[in-house]
């Protein structure tokens, strides 16, 4: 039976990848990166410091140092979460029950600086009992390090938890933590053949089924 709830956070809790990418357009187009102002996020998933180091070695700058243009995102980002941010439907809701049935933590593969911040900003910090981001584990997703790691700081193992992602990285991480996934993807992303692994794919966290959450939970 299933104990705890992990959750993503970009994309899944908070509408936060369009503001990834006006972060991204706005300081590395700056820099002359640009295949940037395509509308698709051709780095989506990865650690931030590796979007830049990506882009870098496409299209090499002069000035500011990668870490530099590192920090400048991570603080734009935050600036648009502030000014622009909003939940994804179903977000607050889907916190609530998993809360009712268990603890519930926060496994992200964003800097812990900024994950604090949002999910403050929305006064959703002190909902979880933990928070872990994958930027301070030896490996990001798709591998389960944070999965694990946020598992062992609410007391489970991951087989005792639910992972709730909306990225295909984030489903086979879930998955390969022994943990049972809901997948939340996009439109576009739902074909991924990764989605196939997850137990549930939603349209939205709106569609989370209480009577399954408390089938599945250990009383």
């Amino acid at each position: 039976m299933l104990r705890a709830t992990l959750f993503d956070m970009d994309g899944l809790l908070v509408d936060s990848e369009i503001l990834w990418h006006k972060a991204e357009t706005e300081i590395l187009g700056d820099l002359g990166v640009t295949p940037i102002f395509d509308n698709t996020r051709y780095t989506k998933g990865m650690f931030v410091a590796q979007v830049v180091e990506y882009w870098f070695e496409r299209y090499p700058w002069t000035g500011p140092t990668c870490a530099d243009v590192v920090a400048q995102i991570l603080q734009r980002v935050g600036d648009l979460v502030e000014s622009e941010g909003v939940l994804m439907p179903g977000a607050e809701r889907a916190i609530a029950l998993a809360s009712a049935v268990g603890p519930i933590a926060v496994a992200s593969s964003t800097p812990m600086p900024l994950i604090e911040r949002t999910l403050g900003h929305f006064n959703l910090l002190e909902r979880f009992a933990a928070v872990r981001s994958a930027d301070v584990e030896e490996f990001g997703k798709p591998h389960p390090g944070v999965f694990i790691s946020a598992a062992r700081a609410v007391g489970q193992s991951p087989k005792e938890c639910l992972v709730f992602e909306d990225s295909a990285a984030g489903v086979i991480a879930g998955v390969a933590a022994t943990a049972t996934v809901i997948a939340v993807p996009t439109v576009e992303d739902r074909p991924l053949p990764a989605f196939g692994l997850a137990t549930l794919v939603l349209d939205s966290l709106s569609d989370l089924d209480e009577a399954w959450l408390a089938e599945n939970f250990r009383a």
